[in-house]
């Protein structure tokens, strides 16, 4: 196992090293005392006495300059110098000479550069090209929730992502041996971010959608707005409550339970009193229950008893009396009659079942207090806003300890098993030596014993742990899109993180579920009260200025209040729209799909479920393409405040060209399109 160990350890070492291979260094800093350091992705070390950096890891201290320097705050350097590379091959270089006043802020042609380059398939890493207000929020020495606002293309995801580099690598002891978890909205904005930690050198995080927190759980279909607004509200707490309450029935009728020597009965007031007992107890609903049982059998063997032993039997015999409720113990343990009887009181319940009963009843919905909105077919999928309503059974309804002993005896027998089988080739190998007089590996070890060392050393990586352990808490928490999120979300997350570490990301403009925050204060003051900070992002790197002009329309259509963000650039291809007949639709996206084909970078056709192709604007959610074509706004901006914030939302992912079919006149709010 130690083997094992140091294999893993130096194969994640090792794989750290391969991906900070490409662009490991992208930076110089020369310092007004002649001093030369060089910035990369991670830190580099002489391996001598004096341990001298041969490369400065982008997030130390010394590397801060190469970030916030300016001509007229050069903060004791001289020249920066960024260098372009691919692969271990320089291309070119550019110089910045510090220390001049009239040099103003820091130049921007690396980031410009950047910005114009051609979308691969997943988000890059901006290390090289940080800017001063981003590196002002990655650095912020908060211990609490820091929320990151910002319009489309201001980088507030990756800023949050290399926030998340930054604390692993100055708090690497308190957050490693627990990792990070990353919210985000869909497995695509997933798959879009996931190479950007990696590309820093750090593995210890684990990425997730809403509907994924519960392990076991893949969740992607939503509900109408409706329900979604009713499920994700706190008032949810009060009817699962309540709705576990009501599994806790008293009988209508005494229960009678025929014994060898006697019958006994369950009446009303006896499961009142166990049922009071149980719920005084504390604990949750399944193990409340071994309360309840408890009760109920003293109850039925004192009765018992005092029939059995009529005429004989006294409590000063004590002896004689706790033999006789022993046996009787038995007896009821083993008696059908009696184990159906409890589980109609008292029933062992998971999550999935209680949930999916309060959906199919509208009796049940009644006596939980529950709208009767939330009724629904027998045998429907779970719904993202299902899945804080299941992790908050968890916590209500506590472990059924019974089926988990039972996993656990299964899983050893297959330990054992596997166990037996290494110790069989052992003693084979051993059979077929020469030495006669040798011990066999089964004289100092039995399987049993092996079994017991291999599971208690848990060999998975920690990602793979903390992904299958609804109990894992993270050191640290990413929330991308966190206006989305239900305030039954925000319970599931906060016991995630009971430290209260956050890096919240969002934008109100965007809203669309109308469960979702309308303001950070409401949705953090009743976790952090006093403990959250809030920065905003203003500069729009993604979008270019042509772009954001016709965005902005319909962002002071729905959000007046709302300022869009400024564009740090202009692409010079102005946003078109074509209007096209039903018949024609199709065709004009395969034209688009087609001369997209043909250039570099990425494009995508966002639109209703039924144009050829679309993918709706809910999926795009922080992504971004080179070129976007949108179909039929009018029909997304049919949808209310939600629509027009879902329009908004495809407006703004294009980084070079954006075009628009519509069958039906244009709305009114998008202006700035060039007709073709």
């Amino acid at each position: 196992m130690e083997r094992d160990f140091e294999v893993r350890a130096l194969g994640k070492e090792a794989r750290r090293l391969d991906v900070a291979d490409n662009g490991l260094c992208f930076g110089r800093l020369d310092s007004v005392d002649g001093r030369a350091s060089y910035i990369g992705r991670i830190g580099l070390f002489e391996q001598d006495d004096e341990y001298e950096p041969l490369l400065l890891d982008w997030r130390a201290p010394a590397a801060r300059p190469f970030y916030t320097a300016t001509g007229a705050r050069p903060e004791g350097m001289r020249r920066r110098r960024q260098f372009h590379t691919r692969g271990r091959r320089v291309l070119e270089f550019t110089d910045e000479v510090l220390g001049r006043p009239e040099g103003g802020e820091r130049g921007d042609a690396a980031l410009l550069a950047a910005v114009n380059a051609p979308r691969g398939e997943g988000m890059r890493d901006i290390v090289a090209t940080i800017q001063a207000e981003q590196d002002e929020i990655i650095r912020l020495d908060h211990p609490g929730v820091v929320v990151i606002e910002g319009g489309p293309g201001t980088g507030k995801t990756v800023v949050a992502l290399h926030r998340v580099a930054y604390l692993l690598y100055t708090q690497r002891e308190r957050m490693e041996r627990h990792g990070v978890l990353v919210v985000g909205p869909n497995p695509a904005f997933l798959n879009h971010i996931s190479r950007v930690l990696p590309s820093l050198g750090e593995s210890d995080v684990v990425f997730m959608t809403p509907g994924g927190l519960v392990p076991g759980l893949r969740v992607t279909a939503e509900d109408a707005p409706e329900a979604a607004r009713i499920k994700g509200s706190l008032k949810m707490v009060d009817v699962l409550k309540a709705a576990v309450a009501d599994r806790q029935r008293l009988p209508e009728e005494p229960v009678l339970i025929d014994l060898a020597d006697v019958t006994v009965r369950i009446d009303a007031a006896t499961a009142e009193w166990a049922r009071d007992e149980a719920r005084q107890s504390g604990l949750p609903h399944n193990e409340a229950r071994a309360v309840f049982l408890d009760v109920v059998t003293y109850v039925l063997t004192e009765r018992a008893i005092a029939r059995i032993g009529r005429g004989w039997l006294t409590r000063d015999d004590r002896d004689g009396w706790e033999r006789l409720r022993a046996d009787l113990v038995k007896e009821l343990a083993a008696d059908e009659g009696f184990a159906a009887a409890v589980d109609g009181m008292w029933p062992v319940l998971t999550p999935e079942s209680l949930l999916a009963r309060l959906y199919e009843s509208e009796e049940r919905l009644r006596a939980a207090g529950a709208d009767l909105a939330l009724r629904r077919a027998d045998g429907a999928a779970w719904t993202v806003s299902d899945v804080p309503l299941l992790d908050e059974l968890v916590d209500l309804l506590g472990r059924d300890k019974s089926a988990e002993q039972a996993a656990a005896e299964r899983e050893r027998g297959k330990q054992v098993e596997f166990a037996a089988g290494v110790l069989d080739q052992l003693v084979g190998r051993q059979d077929s030596m020469d030495d006669e007089d040798h011990l066999y590996a089964t004289d100092l070890l039995h399987a049993e014993d092996l079994a017991e060392r291999f599971v208690e050393q848990d060999t998975r990586e920690l990602v793979e742990r903390a992904a299958a352990d609804r109990d894992w808490t993270y050191r640290h928490v990413v929330v991308d899109e966190a206006q989305e999120l239900s305030a039954m979300d925000w319970r599931v997350l906060m016991r995630r993180c009971p430290g209260r570490s956050f890096t919240v990301v969002g934008d109100l403009a965007q809203r669309r579920s109308p469960a979702g925050a309308r303001s950070w204060d409401a949705v953090l003051e009743p976790y952090v009260p006093g403990r959250w900070a809030y920065r905003s992002l203003t500069v729009n790197y993604r979008t270019p200025a042509e772009i954001m002009a016709v965005a902005a329309g319909v962002l002071a259509e729905f959000s007046p209040e709302t300022q869009a963000p400024e564009s740090v650039r202009a692409c010079g291809v102005a946003p078109w729209s074509r209007q096209v007949s039903d018949e024609e639709v199709a065709a004009a996206v395969e034209e688009f799909v087609r001369e997209e084909a043909g250039r570099e970078g990425t494009s995508v056709v966002i639109g209703p479920p039924d144009v050829p192709g679309a993918v709706p604007a809910s999926e795009t959610k922080g992504l971004e393409f080179d070129a976007v074509l949108v179909v039929d706004p009018d029909r997304i901006l049919a949808d209310g405040p939600r629509g027009a914030a879902e329009l908004y939302v495809a407006l703004t992912r294009a980084t070079q060209r954006l075009g628009v079919l519509h069958r039906d006149p244009l709305p009114a709010s998008l202006t700035g399109l060039v007709a073709r």
